[in-house]
């Protein structure tokens, strides 16, 4: 029995170093399109890209499964644009576990509806080049949702 649980935590453990998040994607974007996007890399087992449970919209972010480690390495190491969107491609960590962020972006909450992103980026741009900057608006009314 304790051999059994031994077994079925490595191999958890395994296929977690084979699993990416995927952060900042299109709302346009597919399971299809990560698919055949990242296909080049190595055998893709599973393609996930979560969606709101009322409205089956998709939610902005998805996981990726490689069948070995090393493509899910080749994959992390780039960085790659779908749909016009550059998106963050990461090692995806069990829930709780956080590692050392090696992402650039960060999270903005509270802003004011009538901030435009123009304002947004020349804001931060006072602390260096900014590459990107992103208000989130709702996908129906067009509506700041406040954060970016």
């Amino acid at each position: 029995m304790e051999a059994e649980i031994e077994e079925s935590a490595s191999s958890s453990t395994a296929g977690m170093a084979n699993k990416l998040f995927l952060g900042g994607l299109s709302w346009q974007t597919t399971e299809d399109t990560i698919r055949a996007h990242f296909s080049p890399y190595g055998e893709v087992t599973e393609v996930i890209v979560m969606r709101d449970r009322l409205t089956n919209k998709p939610r902005g972010f998805g996981f990726i499964t490689f069948k070995d480690q090393e493509a899910a390495d080749k994959a992390c190491d780039e960085t790659h644009t779908l749909d016009g969107r550059t998106i963050d491609a990461k090692r995806s960590l069990p829930h709780g576990q956080h590692s050392s962020p090696k992402s650039k972006k960060i999270f903005v909450g509270g802003l004011a509806p009538e901030t435009n992103e123009d304002d947004f980026k020349q804001h931060f741009e006072r602390f260096g080049q900014v590459v990107e900057a992103q208000i989130m608006v709702d996908h129906t009314s067009g509506r700041s949702r406040g954060f970016g």
